[in-house]
């Protein structure tokens, strides 16, 4: 156990990062979830992924905001392209999303296989590294975010078709550059998923199941010096394991999912 590692000049930026993502993926999550496309995230993800590779291979500063801006347009294309598929192929847009999904994956291969560092740089990508996260990464990303909770607020419920995919592309691409595409996913589906049953605070009770997954998963990591975004991943996991064995008496059924 290393008691030195827990940092806070480290950890404290790190969690404010998954923090300020729990913002908007709680809430995006259950509207995700109500709609029954689970996996979208994963797709849009990837497709700013294969942005962020390509933006590398051009010789683009990783940190500038040319890369935001190739990551940004790859991913709204993506979510241009869903959008018209929904309208007309609505009965298969899971699968078709799937398939997005596994075409951005292989291009990011494709594109990494004549990198000496592609697997290293592939695992960046898909696990992140979110413990390298510093105050100043976090200024562009809470900008976007704010603007989006600014938007849901306001026209909540208008906020459907080709609106939903791009500002979801918007949000997606700022959160993988700051912790990548697995947790990525668990922000915004497994708090969701967790509290679709709740009867009251459901948005805050994702909220908190994030948070203290986020910090379990930092803690963790930092003593035991492992693998800090799966560690995250697996601690919000159990956490919702948890949580949803203590609230099973006091749920409603979930919403019917849409297609």
């Amino acid at each position: 156990m290393n008691m030195d590692g827990l940092d806070l000049s480290i950890l404290g930026p790190a969690l404010l990062a998954g923090i300020l993502v729990l913002t908007t993926h709680v809430p995006m999550g259950i509207k995700v979830l109500e709609r029954g496309i689970v996996f979208i995230d994963l797709a849009i993800a990837q497709m700013a992924g294969v942005g962020i590779i390509a933006a590398d291979m051009l010789g683009l500063p990783m940190h500038g905001v040319s890369v935001q801006l190739v990551a940004t347009a790859t991913a709204m294309a993506g979510a241009l392209l869903l959008a018209w598929l929904e309208k007309r192929y609505a009965e298969s847009l899971e699968a078709l999303i799937g398939i997005l999904f596994v075409l951005a994956a292989s291009i990011s291969i494709i594109l990494l296989s004549k990198n000496p560092h592609g697997g290293e740089y592939l695992k960046d990508l898909l696990v992140g590294q979110i413990l390298w996260v510093s105050p100043h990464d976090l200024i562009p990303a809470a900008c976007i975010y704010a603007a989006i909770l600014i938007l849901w607020r306001l026209f909540g419920q208008r906020i459907t078709g080709v609106l939903f995919y791009l500002l979801f592309a918007i949000m997606v691409t700022a959160s993988v550059q700051l912790i990548g595409v697995y947790l990525v996913f668990a922000s915004l589906i497994i708090p969701a998923l967790t509290v679709m049953r709740v009867r009251r605070f459901r948005i805050l009770s994702g909220y908190g199941l994030g948070v203290a997954g986020y910090a379990v998963g930092l803690i963790t990591s930092a003593l035991f010096d492992l693998p800090t975004g799966a560690i995250i991943v697996c601690s919000i996991a159990l956490l919702s394991l948890v949580f949803t064995a203590l609230n099973a008496h006091g749920s409603v059924p979930p919403r019917t999912m849409k297609p």
